[in-house]
């Protein structure tokens, strides 16, 4: 009877999880094309994640008690070194909407960065559940069955660089971009040896469009119908940030269904079916001579991965990690 028991809860929770909280629903943001400076309420699931008092990654609220975000972004299991803010625009204030909230725990994917930048998901929660308004709401999120063709509009948001020749210092105001989807035929052509474009990862983009140091774990979200979904979390990119040819790469959602469901179990989280329409033109794509040998001889850079990989590689990618995290992640190594 127990295991029975169990079993109803679960599927319960499977079958109303798709209308939880109004999930992606955003009154306030009434944007058709593209922006810079993101306004109060236009993207109510973005959280900034502060890590020893300084904003260190973003990430969505998928229920009133847990937030989505990236596995390289949690690189300490001290939980009162965490402070999530809710609800604000600017880091330096003032935020008439802000709510914040302390972590009470996090869980990383087991198989994170196996093979590299891989499974790069994590999730936090919250020390006391929030309150639901115009200001603060969660994201639904892509369901397993979720398909993205190339050239699908979405949009990417967070507190990262607005160019890779400015300071790693996290940008002031909320900032927000219209970026294609880039199928992974065409990713995995872009990205050749720098990186395996697993099913665990979806890219989006375009030159000078693009995430960058500091956007680590906020969303990639694409609207249907009247309802916001997240595709992605933002992961890795190319140095400089947007660069031609290599478009941002995020942790695909619709891949951890199942993850998450297991993760949170019984609690609401809103998974939603997105369909593509018209033809998926990454299915015909054929990788050319030039994009090959472009990438071949992309410039080399070191990664900024985390303390033990500070190696020069040939590789192009980073995470998009902010001046804090990559300070965090120096001082833990040098106390070993």
């Amino acid at each position: 009877m127990a295991a029975l028991a169990v079993w109803i809860l679960f599927m319960c929770t499977v079958f109303t999880e798709s209308e939880a909280q109004d999930c992606g629903v955003a009154p306030l943001n009434t944007r058709i094309v593209g922006g810079v400076n993101a306004s109060a309420g236009s993207w109510p699931w973005q959280v900034s994640i502060h890590y020893n008092g300084a904003h260190i990654c973003g990430g969505t609220l998928i229920s009133d008690q847990w937030v989505l975000t990236a596995a390289h972004c949690i690189i300490t299991s001290t939980l009162d070194l965490w402070t999530l803010y809710f609800g604000i625009v600017t880091q330096s204030g003032p935020n008439p909407n802000q709510v914040t909230r302390t972590v009470s725990q996090t869980i990383v994917n087991s198989n994170y960065n196996n093979p590299k930048f891989n499974n790069d998901i994590a999730l936090m929660k919250l020390s006391s559940s929030i309150t639901i308004n115009n200001y603060i709401r969660p994201i639904c999120l892509a369901g397993n069955s979720s398909q993205f063709y190339s050239s699908t509009p979405c949009w990417a948001t967070g507190w990262g660089r607005l160019r890779s020749d400015q300071p790693l210092v996290a940008y002031n105001i909320l900032q927000e971009v219209q970026i294609p989807v880039v199928g992974p035929k065409e990713c995995s052509c872009d990205y050749t040896q720098d990186v395996n474009i697993t099913d665990q990862m979806i890219c989006a983009g375009q030159p000078n469009k693009g995430t960058c140091q500091g956007d680590s774990g906020g969303p990639l979200q694409c609207k249907q119908g009247s309802v916001w979904v997240q595709a992605g979390i933002s992961s890795f990119g190319p140095q400089p940030c947007a660069l031609a040819g290599y478009p941002s790469g995020f942790a695909r959602v619709s891949a951890f269904q199942s993850w998450i469901t297991n993760q949170v179990f019984g609690t609401n989280v809103g998974f939603v079916t997105f369909n593509s329409s018209g033809i998926n033109q990454d299915d015909s794509y054929v990788c050319s001579s030039t994009t090959a040998n472009q990438n071949q001889t992309s410039t080399t850079t070191q990664k900024q991965t985390s303390a033990s990989e500070t190696t020069t590689t040939s590789s192009a990618t980073v995470p998009e990690l902010s001046f804090t995290l990559i300070s965090a992640i120096c001082a833990l190594f040098t106390q070993n």
